[in-house]
């Protein structure tokens, strides 16, 4: 990636992130440490609810090129109504799963991106992580 490439995407990033509310300084430090680090790895919660085991069993299988993954604010959920659900499916499968939630402190932030990436992860079937890049 280019400079202006980098100070392209941090600009995107900070307007965003200062249009939700945050302090537009903090903002933009927090866009240049995402967009360093080439996006926000986080730690899908809830894996171990219902049939999700079963479910990272299955994405475990498959080529990771082949699973895709969005996220979908839940508004109307009853228990957090500021709640992001993380939504996965293989390539020609059969719709989608929710296989879990971001986490609580990181629901506002994550609203910016635009790519979304998923990974189990490794030698550990129990939980997954996100990707979210700019």
């Amino acid at each position: 990636m280019t400079n202006r490439e980098m100070k392209s995407k941090v600009m995107s990033l900070g307007n965003r992130l200062a249009a939700k509310g945050q302090d537009r300084s903090a903002a933009f430090i927090q866009a240049w440490a995402i967009v360093k680090a080439g996006g926000l790895e986080l730690v899908v919660k809830g894996t171990s609810f219902g049939n999700r085991q079963e479910a990272l069993r299955r994405l475990a299988g498959y080529n990771p090129a082949d699973v895709r993954a969005f996220i979908v604010p839940e508004p109307s959920n009853l228990a957090d109504p500021g709640a992001i659900a993380v939504m996965v499916g293989v390539q020609n499968g059969r719709g989608f799963y929710r296989l879990g939630y971001l986490p609580k402190g990181q629901a506002a932030i994550t609203t910016v991106f635009k790519t979304v990436s998923i990974r189990v992860l490794d030698g550990d079937i129990r939980g997954a992580r996100i990707t979210l890049a700019a």
